[in-house]
């Protein structure tokens, strides 16, 4: 499909010096996260790295620590973003999560992406006492535990470390596991999950998942832990590590409490 025309992009630092640094009540920092921010804008791609601390501060006239305030910013408003080692970057944009019970295979389709899957472990194990109270296993019963690694276009996006319950899905793990494991419980088992609980947090990354995702150590990831049922039968229990820099998730909320009654008005 034919891409729209569009107006060529006015470069960050513009011929003559339009964009520079002046003497006056704007603080130095604030002029260059501007100009930075512009840069982001109009000029860099996603994934572009930006100028190196000591070629900003040449090319504008001011400390490195002035570079390093403005920079530090940015990144902490997610519109760059630094990569131990290498440099600092132009922020990729975030995807968007909804708290719908959607697979990651459907959901990166939805987006246009590509969704691949790379199994990391498979394998029959007593699962701990939370994880079998919640598939509704006996004490000491096995469940399949699952480990797999979600690319989108190729990028990793996410770790995902989840039990499922043996008695509802007989030979799982003789299944393919790299597709969507919502749809081969569909069709292989017709089992529809139809209801889930979810609980997200932040969490700073550990070595193994970092590695597994390309990003520092300690890096910041979102962490969903759901618990699906088909028909009030539990099925699943997943915790999905996703990467903090390409994820965000929001929701739609209501002034309501559940089970307040009716709002009183002030």
């Amino acid at each position: 499909m034919a891409q729209p025309i569009r107006p060529p992009r006015r470069p960050a630092v513009a011929p003559g010096g339009v964009d520079r640094i002046v003497e006056g009540p704007k603080p130095k920092h604030a002029q260059l996260r501007e100009i930075l921010r512009r840069m982001a804008d109009e000029e860099l791609p996603p994934g572009a790295a930006i100028p190196s601390e000591r070629e900003l501060a040449e090319r504008f006239g001011v400390s490195r620590l002035t570079v390093r305030e403005a920079v530090g910013q940015l990144v902490a408003d997610g519109v760059l973003t630094r990569v131990r080692g290498r440099g600092t970057f132009i922020a990729r944009q975030r995807l968007d999560q909804q708290p719908y019970l959607m697979s990651f295979t459907e959901d990166m389709r939805r987006r246009g992406l590509t969704p691949t899957t790379e199994l990391l472990r498979s394998g029959e194990e007593v699962p701990p006492p939370a994880t079998a109270a919640a598939l509704g296993l006996a004490p000491g019963e096995p469940a399949y535990r699952v480990e797999r690694l979600r690319r989108a276009d190729g990028a990793p996006l996410a770790v995902e470390r989840g039990w499922f319950h043996p008695r509802m899905l007989p030979g799982l793990l003789d299944a393919d596991l790299t597709g969507s494991l919502y749809a081969l419980l569909a069709e292989r088992y017709r089992v529809h999950l139809d209801d889930g609980r979810q609980t997200v947090w932040a969490e700073a990354a550990k070595s193994d998942t970092a590695r597994l995702l390309g990003v520092p150590c300690g890096s910041p990831l979102l962490v969903f832990h759901r618990a699906t049922s088909a028909k009030g039968q539990p099925v699943e229990q997943m915790t999905s590590w996703f990467r903090g820099d390409r994820y965000q998730l929001t929701m739609q909320l209501d002034r309501n409490v559940p089970g307040s009654g009716p709002e009183v008005p002030p």
